[in-house]
């Protein structure tokens, strides 16, 4: 079996690019995260740690070969309501996809096809897959730290394949063909997480503070900061902004797409009230189908769709937050308060009726900050 065997069915079943290079490691990524090692500690709870998958023998001894995987996952529209609060990658279901799914079919049948050549397959290293795209020549880098892909900009899933089996390596691609001078994500960049070309400050992340701001994650907790509420808008789930600023990803933005019919026929039951206050049943039949990734509590989702609300300074959201209050998570009854505070008017009745009869001490304090005292 060849490389250009792997990557001709590769492209056949989709993939829009594949590229192969050595398991020997990834020294860059490496260095590049001990430089700031302080903000990537938060790597020691995931499952796919990428700075432990920068070395894969370390998993996998008799690793030769890393097979990279892109998809683009832009080929379908989605309907404007959904992208002002979700980021696209999500919407188009293909990151990390569960069982049962087109897309983890698609993964699955070229691990089938490798197997049935003779090599043994291993797709569960953390392999840093920005990093590896570059290296297996599929990709360039971005200033705003994401990978890009000809034809489809920055809107890939990277999936890697770790196989015993050596093969004839791609060229790296190294170089960053952003346009000389451009700063237009780090302007664009709403928590200035993005503080300079190729640096990022994860924990500012609009992102990391969607989902990876967990209870039982080391040091940190569900608790998004005061100082970055406002700067996250209307995002309940990932963040699209930098990606969408770029002039790298025009004309694939620009390019006709046909609806993702599933999305369009879902979309009108997924809003910021449905979400604020939603039981069980329609977190597992509307939400978890698309949103698998990352959240797997509802609360959280609960939460981040208090922040949107407060952040739409609407009143019209007022009876919905007001029902958040009544929650029995004080998580939510805190950030119910904090939105209406952020809306402020009519809301500031609902924080004084609900102050005087509130008993957590928490919510009570976030019942007294959003009334200003």
């Amino acid at each position: 079996m060849t490389s250009g065997e792997i990557k001709e069915y590769g492209l056949s079943i989709g993939y829009s690019g594949v590229g192969v290079t050595s398991a020997d490691g990834f020294p860059g990524y490496l260095a590049k995260v001990a430089a700031r090692s302080e903000l990537f500690d938060f790597f020691s709870f995931t499952t796919t740690n990428p700075v432990e998958g920068a070395l894969p023998r370390k998993f996998m001894p008799n690793a030769k070969s890393v097979i990279v995987l892109v998809l683009d996952y832009f080929q379908s529209d989605f309907p404007e309501t959904l992208k002002a609060m979700i980021g696209k990658i999500y919407l188009a279901r293909c990151y990390g996809p569960p069982l049962g799914t087109l897309n983890h079919s698609r993964l699955q049948l070229m691990k089938d096809f490798l197997s049935s050549r003779g090599c043994e397959v291993n797709a569960e290293i953390g392999v840093p897959a920005r990093w590896a795209a570059v290296q297996a020549g599929v990709a360039t880098f971005g200033k705003n730290n994401f990978a890009y892909a000809d034809g489809a900009g920055s809107y890939i899933v990277i999936q890697t394949l770790v196989v015993d089996r050596e093969l004839a390596y791609d060229a790296p691609t190294m170089d960053c063909a952003c346009p000389s001078g451009c700063r237009a994500c780090l302007d664009a960049c709403p928590t200035r997480a993005l503080y300079a070309p190729f640096s990022l400050d994860p924990r500012k992340c609009v992102s990391f503070n969607n989902w990876t701001r967990q209870d039982g994650r080391g040091d940190i907790s569900s608790f998004i900061p005061y100082e970055l509420r406002e700067a996250i808008g209307g995002k309940i789930h990932g963040c699209d902004i930098c990606q969408d600023v770029c002039p790298r990803n025009r004309r694939k933005l620009k390019a006709p797409k046909p609806m993702d019919r599933y999305i369009a026929a879902v979309s009108p039951d997924i809003t910021l009230p449905a979400v604020l206050n939603m039981p069980e049943v329609f977190f597992q039949k509307r939400i978890r189908p698309v949103l698998y990734n990352y959240i797997k509590d509802k609360r959280y989702m609960m939460r981040n769709a208090a922040l949107a609300i407060g952040n739409s300074q609407d009143e019209k959201y007022l009876p919905d937050l007001e029902t958040a209050l009544e929650s029995r998570d004080e998580m939510i009854r805190g950030y119910a308060a904090w939105a209406l505070g952020r809306i402020g008017g009519a809301a500031i009745r609902i924080l004084e009726r609900r102050l005087a009869r509130e008993t957590a001490g928490a919510v009570r304090a976030e019942l007294r900050r959003a009334l200003g005292d």
